[in-house]
């Protein structure tokens, strides 16, 4: 089977996965996220502050495991109810879950959900890696999201971030009980939240002038896995540390700023989240703690003011 008859039948079979379980099923929404480092989350879990620093009662998560281009397809892992940890380094062999000192969006995200929208029940998927493109000429040594990406060899031939992002829903999806209350379950797409677009900032014009395309493709690609056309996207806009000898972190970062609102401003059903120039870093590429806190909740805001309840 080549690789875009694979690509579109796993499509197909991911969207019959969905919305399974009998009517009176319990129903989650469901909710992805994705993207590279500031999606994987570099806040600090000591930081924390107590109320934060706790499992989040009837929030589950499937983190898939992160893994780089041109290896076997992963995506591993397994619904757990959502707490601290799910950030750089966590870790799942799909029996258990390694879970890291740092933290996401993930935690404020889902709380501020269950605040504006206490009645629904939430799930979410997650899958992102560090310093990804979306531009196969971004991807350097981390990776890169493009749909038809040819590299490698052997096991890992044509496989990168969108496949294992692929293995991930799909794994997750495979679950019939997501809850282990011994019912099935229903799951329906709510939402995705993307944060990238640093790597095909740090390059060249002509990889940035891609971006909005990229970006667009991508999300069509992403709407097309969980079955909804018009699924709501939530995008976090890219900053600047301006940590760098000419004061500019990412060369071509207003490229992809200008590309991002173009996507957004294109597409009734996207939003762009801002407050990111407000945020300090740990880092010359990664925000604080206090960050991570405050973009969660925007997210999650942007998202329902998008889909109200």
């Amino acid at each position: 089977m080549n690789r875009p008859i694979a690509k579109s039948f796993m499509l197909c079979s991911l969207a019959a996965l969905l919305w399974h379980g009998p009517a009176e099923a319990k129903e989650y929404k469901l909710y992805y996220l994705g993207g590279q480092s500031n999606m994987d989350g570099y806040g600090y879990v000591e930081e924390l502050p107590a109320e934060i620093n706790q499992n989040v009662a009837g929030v589950l998560i499937f983190h898939g495991n992160s893994a780089p281009d041109s290896a076997a397809v992963d995506g591993r892992g397994f619904w757990a109810e959502l707490r601290p940890g799910h950030g750089v380094g966590f870790k799942s062999d799909g029996e258990a879950n390694t879970y890291s000192d740092r933290f996401g969006v993930e935690l404020t995200f889902a709380r501020q959900l269950r605040e504006l929208d206490p009645e629904s029940n939430i799930a979410i998927i997650k899958y992102s890696r560090g310093g990804t493109s979306i531009d196969t000429a971004a991807a350097g040594d981390y990776g890169c999201w493009e749909v038809n990406f040819e590299g490698g060899t052997g096991a890992g031939q044509g496989v990168n971030q969108y496949d294992h992002f692929l293995a991930t829903v799909r794994q997750a999806l495979a679950v019939r009980d997501i809850d282990g209350d011994g019912e099935e379950d229903r799951l329906t797409p709510a939402g995705i939240v993307w944060m990238q677009g640093e790597s095909d900032a740090y390059y060249t014009e002509d990889i940035a002038n891609r971006y909005q395309s990229n970006l667009k493709r991508l999300m069509d690609q992403m709407r097309a896995v969980f079955g909804a056309d018009n699924l709501t996207i939530v995008i976090g806009r890219i900053s600047d540390s301006g940590e760098d000898a000419d004061g500019k972190a990412l060369d071509q970062g207003e490229i992809v700023r200008d590309a991002q609102a173009a996507f957004v401003e294109s597409d009734r059903h996207a939003a762009l989240v801002t407050t990111t120039d407000n945020y300090e870093y740990i880092d010359g590429y990664h925000y604080d703690t206090p960050g991570y806190l405050d973009l969660g909740r925007r997210f999650a805001e942007a998202l329902l003011n998008l889909h109200p309840r």
